[in-house]
């Protein structure tokens, strides 16, 4: 039996009226994947925060290499040998990989770039240590994070929700790092919603709902069902029953459209497609390839250079965001946080932004009425319309900004990766979201991460790759045209 690296005993926090944590246990073991499973706001990542001094218990303790610690932060975190890789990083975009893994020590980045480069080579976490961080893709960014904690020589990692950004050869990459961590003794804390996942990496598992571990299970003694059940405590349905699409009226029309990235390379080369009412068109392809480029084209966030974007008839092409804003263009992006949502004002504020009726932002009444009718309806876990949104766990910050945007009665629904980071039941009830939006009469865009959720609510498949459809299938998950979905994907005429 390895011995133990971590354990956290009876521990308890509350939050303004939220007992998030209500006496719980748990520990670490040398060398195994002990993954923390549990519901938007069961709680997980706020004992990952009071693991990592981000956070203090109210009541508890924690023990580390059988010594209890007081963590008093992430720098005496670090200290002892506890590292977090958190769902938002803390990089600064204008320095170097180097200078970012520089930072709080002595080592120039000269010496630091060399000692990267071995960590990358060793543990199969490509980077350039010299490349700006606002330069390199989101995988990218979260490998320097790792590679940052392994340069610190972390005993203990924590993962919250790491493969929430990444397509699945990045994923494929990390776990082979991880297995290469836990080979030489290192224990890893592991938060996903992805169930299969969490079968396929992990030592043991607990589970905790509202705050209270329900359970904890060695290898072997679960599968996906039992942990949803679990995590639910009921069953849940992500096979989502639908009838066959009935489209409509020709909604948007994307032609010929040429854009550039920020790093100024073409990102979007000639791309066309069309979506009808009644009816979602899923994009399938490897993250980079125009997916992020091809929403903000049709949002209007990102200028067209040539071509031609029509919305049910007119020329939309390089309006403003509030023009498609009122032409009635929805927008659920990839990045919740920086983009979707404003931190700091409450949620009730967050689900009245982009709203036509300006007017009632005097009214407070009207606008926090309007938010708890969103917030029982979507089920947004939050103490009050009032709180600040950045206190809100990262699924209901989801949550949030979907609630959102179906309430503006949109003719367009653009969704990028619209369950990430959302657990089971959030995840079921998106997906009856956007089926009912879509037996409505909305065209929607799914640009998903997941093959499966793509064929689970897609009408029709289009493959991008280097900025253009490749192609368009069925959503048909046999083995035949996810081989030929992973061959356009790869730029392989079929």
């Amino acid at each position: 039996m390895s011995s133990t690296l971590l354990e956290v005993r009876g521990i308890v926090k509350r939050f303004p009226g939220v007992l998030a944590l209500d006496g719980v246990n748990f520990d670490l073991r040398e060398g195994e994947v002990h993954t923390l499973l549990g519901e938007n706001g069961a709680g997980k990542t706020t004992l990952m925060n009071i693991i990592f001094g981000l956070y203090r218990a109210d009541e508890g303790e924690i023990l580390f290499k059988g010594k209890r610690v007081h963590i008093r932060s992430p720098y005496h975190a670090l200290q002892l040998g506890i590292g977090m890789v958190q769902q938002h990083f803390t990089l600064v975009p204008s320095f170097t990989v180097a200078e970012n893994i520089a930072l709080g020590t002595r080592d120039t980045p000269s010496r630091v770039a060399a000692k990267i480069r071995g960590i990358s080579e060793e543990y199969g976490l490509e980077v350039d240590p010299h490349a700006k961080v606002w330069q390199l893709s989101v995988g990218e960014r979260q490998r320097v994070e790792i590679i940052k904690l392994l340069y610190a020589g972390a005993r203990v990692v924590i993962l919250d929700e790491p493969t929430a950004v990444l397509t699945p050869q990045e994923t494929e990459a990390l776990f082979k790092a991880v297995r290469k961590m836990t080979s030489r003794g290192t224990g890893v804390i592991f938060i996903s919603h992805k169930l299969n996942e969490v079968m396929e990496i992990s030592s043991r598992v607990t589970v905790l709902r509202k705050g209270k571990v329900i359970g904890t299970l060695e290898r072997g003694e679960f599968d996906q069902n039992k942990l949803a059940r679990m995590m639910v405590g009921r069953e849940v349905v992500m096979e989502i029953e639908r009838e066959k699409a009935r489209p409509g009226e020709l909604v948007i029309k994307v032609e010929d459209v040429h854009a550039r990235s920020d790093k100024g390379h073409i990102a979007l080369n000639g791309i066309s497609l069309e979506i009808r009412a009644g009816e979602i068109l899923g994009i399938a392809g490897v993250a980079g390839n125009g997916q992020r480029e091809l929403a903000e084209v049709i949002t209007g966030l990102r200028r067209v250079e040539s071509g031609k974007i029509e919305f049910l008839g007119k020329d939309l092409t390089n309006t403003s965001v509030i023009d498609r804003i009122l032409a009635g263009i929805a927008y659920i992006p990839q990045d919740r946080k920086g983009i979707a949502l404003s931190p700091n004002l409450s949620v009730a504020e967050n689900l009245f932004l982009r709203r036509k009726e300006k007017k009632v932002w005097f009214n407070k009444r009207e606008i926090f009425g309007h938010a708890r009718r969103y917030i029982e309806e979507y089920k947004i876990k939050t103490p009050s319309p009032a709180t600040a949104v950045k206190y809100l766990s990262g699924g209901n910050m989801q949550k949030v900004v979907i609630a959102r945007e179906f309430s503006l009665d949109p003719r367009l629904i653009i969704a990028v990766h619209p369950t990430r980071g959302l657990d089971v039941a959030s995840m079921e009830f998106v997906y009856r979201s956007l089926i009912k939006a879509r037996d409505k009469g909305v065209a929607i865009l799914l640009l998903a991460g997941e093959l499966y959720e793509i064929f689970n609510l897609s009408d029709r498949v289009g493959v991008i790759y280097e900025g253009k459809i490749v192609g368009y299938t069925t959503p048909d998950p046999t083995p035949e045209n996810i081989e030929k979905i992973g061959l356009m994907m790869a730029g392989v005429a079929v």
